[in-house]
């Protein structure tokens, strides 16, 4: 994570949308391949969190789930489409795209994992409370961040967030004694700095881009932390014996078992 500006310019070129603007220019050669894209691997790596987000949106509606959690994939999509414009473009604005959706999606864990009363309807108070908190959190920090674009400050407050979101699962997973079960499997079901990078070609350039490999492994990871908050925010909200967790596509999904739920 760097400008190679500053280390081999002879590595950079200017693409068809001018000088780099972003705060951020990552260690893939710029414009390698086209001069409409960026950074080549960087951007497209970021198909698959999107593809994957997809696939969870669809399968939460197919299950029927309280509109929230289709609503946390979505946003999580929204997430790798802004990133492949950051990566394609290295503009300021198409770095505002991929960040701010990171710190709403992490902030919408927040509100998940909070509003832990029955019931999945927006009249409690609890519930009113935690939204006008969320949107003024995230409303706060995007002014922020525009006056104030330092990344550093963007990656502390993510950071303080997925934090945040990992103590909050661990308290109501241990200290509220949660009855979260995930059943066994069966057939269906289951419970700083680096290197600058050298002008390669086609494959390596994109096998060997470790950003782009950052993109699969967080989209993934986060893929498989939303499944978590699901599995337990229904269980705290809803009787636990009303869901379940099985696999399609390799992925697992939570499923509503329509006879027992109790959704308000």
């Amino acid at each position: 994570m760097m400008n190679l500006a500053h280390i081999a310019p002879w590595l950079q070129k200017t693409g068809a949308y001018g000088p780099v603007t972003a705060t951020l220019d990552w260690c893939e050669v710029n414009h390698q391949f086209s001069p409409y894209i960026a950074e080549m691997a960087n951007t497209f790596s970021n198909l698959f969190t999107v593809g994957i987000s997809l696939v969870g949106y669809l399968e939460a509606v197919r299950q029927g789930l309280p509109s929230r959690y289709s609503s946390g994939y979505t946003g999580v999509a929204l997430v790798g489409i802004g990133s492949f414009f950051f990566h394609a473009t290295l503009l300021f604005q198409a770095q505002l795209a991929d960040e701010l959706p990171m710190i709403y999606v992490a902030s919408m864990s927040l509100f998940l994992l909070w509003d832990s009363q029955p019931g999945f309807g927006l009249k409690k108070l609890r519930t009113k409370f935690l939204i006008v908190l969320l949107v003024l959190f995230d409303i706060l920090f995007t002014w922020s961040y525009m006056v104030y674009r330092n990344p550093i400050y963007h990656q502390v407050i993510f950071a303080f967030l997925v934090i945040s979101t990992a103590f909050r699962i661990t308290y109501i997973l241990k200290l509220t004694n949660a009855r979260v079960r995930i059943p066994e499997q069966k057939k269906g079901r289951s419970s700083d700095f680096s290197a600058p990078a050298l002008p390669l070609g086609w494959p390596a350039a994109f096998l060997l881009e470790g950003h782009s490999w950052w993109h699969v492994f967080t989209g993934l990871g986060t893929y498989y932390m939303f499944i978590g908050i699901q599995r337990t925010t229904l269980s705290t909200k809803d009787d636990p014996k009303s869901y379940d967790v099985y696999y399609r596509f390799g992925l697992p999904h939570v499923s509503k078992n329509t006879e027992k739920a109790r959704i308000s």
